[in-house]
């Protein structure tokens, strides 16, 4: 089930593309990371450049979804990736000439922000045009299970130029790698402008009332928005670890992430496989996810703290796919590129709120401090969730279907020309498939 997307020749040009530009978005995460930390010797310094990244989308994040309901996402797409590269391209040259300044930091943190709320949102959906509905969960799980391979390479190749070359050059290499899904979307036929909707009073409310009148996913947002918050705050934290609890360089901390790649890669297939999903699993998932990272943060040494890493790994992006893909098959699709954009509203728009909150509390406590809060609070969140979600909310509403809607293949082999799929929502939390989809988010994957 999980390699299904790939019969899809729209799918595998743009799965080849995003490897690229996964990479390259893994050396520049690490190289950004390590040097806000030397320009400052402040891992508080890391969670403002963290918060300055996903500031705009805490304001703008669903107007960004409302625009992938409205216009075409490969053009979309294709102008993100333009100034993204253009960005890039003027920190590789303030970093290799002598430069740069951490207020440069901040300020392409905050321009790559911006650039995030048209990206993320429209990302998110852009996978229902290439792959038919009944393959979507295995396509984004694919997605994320790619994402996290490139982090295998990615971190490798950007601690390798930080110690030979210097950190300005990892920042070129990335700036070249956008070059790769820009090619990819241009190979892409061009799709159709999306039906239009009934002027409506705001994207904002709009998907409010949607997520509030749909319990399976108001309580999934809910806890992906806790676990963006407090939970996804590895630069800050592991990088501190590295330099501090134990005594490392870049390579370390490239190391950490070698090892937190290898297990989410793991987990994302793993929900590309799962044939359904409903809201108890999600939560149980949710869990884990912050247990196994509290647990990972009493870790006496190495030994003992890796596989743990590479455990917490495994379970994130098991949780990631599964709820981001059982969102997007839940809603309806006339609201889904908003509903998408509240998604990425909580899950990334809490960065300004819990990165300063981790920083400080890894500069004054320390790095197991620090990540300890990072899997208590999303534990606790779970383990309310789990007890709420059987109570009955008032004036909620829940739709028990979604109009059919029609997807089409030209280029699918044996998928012949159009095909129809009818969807089911309501109080059974059950996907409109039976399969399933992941995705490779963005904050980690």
């Amino acid at each position: 089930m999980t390699f299904a997307a790939l019969r899809y020749r729209g799918y595998r040009t743009y799965l080849i593309g995003q490897s690229l530009n996964n990479t390259g978005a893994w050396m520049g995460s690490v190289a950004l990371d390590w040097l806000a930390l030397r320009l400052t010797d402040s891992p508080a310094a890391v969670g403002v450049a963290m918060a300055l990244q996903f500031l705009p989308i805490l304001f703008l994040g669903v107007h960004g979804g409302a625009l992938a309901d409205r216009y075409r996402r490969r053009t979309l797409l294709l102008l993100t990736q333009s100034v993204n590269a253009t960005l890039t391209v003027a920190l590789a040259v303030l970093t290799i000439a002598g430069a740069i300044r951490i207020e440069h930091v901040f300020a392409f943190a905050l321009l790559t922000g911006l650039v995030f709320v048209v990206d993320a949102p429209t990302r998110q959906v852009f996978a229902t045009e290439v792959v038919p509905p009944e393959h979507l969960r295995a396509a984004v799980s694919l997605n994320a299970a790619v994402f996290q391979a490139t982090r295998l390479v990615g971190p490798a190749i950007a601690a390798l130029l930080i110690g030979t070359a210097g950190t300005g050059w990892v920042f070129a290499v990335q700036a070249l790698c956008f070059t790769g899904p820009t090619i990819a979307l241009l190979r892409l036929p061009a799709t159709p402008v999306p039906p239009r909707t009934p002027r409506e009073p705001g994207a904002l409310r709009t998907a409010g009332r949607y997520v509030w009148r749909h319990p399976p996913v108001f309580w999934t947002i809910l806890l992906v928005g806790v676990v963006g918050t407090f939970g996804l705050n590895f630069p800050i934290v592991l990088t501190a670890l590295a330099s501090d609890t134990f005594g490392g360089s870049a390579s370390l901390y490239g190391l950490f992430n070698i090892v937190l790649a290898a297990g989410s890669a793991a987990g994302a297939l793993l929900a590309g496989a799962l044939s359904s999903a409903r809201l108890p699993r999600i939560v149980l998932l949710g869990g884990l996810f912050g247990a196994v990272q509290a647990l990972a943060a009493l870790a006496p040494g190495l030994p003992v703290f890796l596989p743990l890493l590479a455990a917490l790994g495994f379970v994130n992006l098991a949780f990631q796919a599964l709820a981001n893909a059982s969102v997007q098959l839940w809603v309806d699709p006339a609201v889904r590129g908003r509903v998408m954009g509240l998604y990425m509203l909580v899950f990334t728009g809490g960065t300004p709120l819990g990165a300063p909150i981790i920083g400080a509390l890894t500069d004054h406590f320390g790095a197991r401090w620090g990540m300890a809060v990072c899997g208590l609070v999303p534990a606790a969140a779970a383990g309310a969730i789990a007890v709420l979600h059987r109570r009955p909310r008032p004036a909620v509403r829940a739709r028990r279907s979604v109009p059919a809607t029609t997807w089409t293949a030209p280029d699918a082999r044996g998928a012949g020309g159009r095909a129809a799929v009818r969807g089911g929502g309501g109080r059974s939390a059950r996907p409109v498939t039976s399969i399933a989809a992941g995705a490779a988010t963005a904050r980690d994957g």
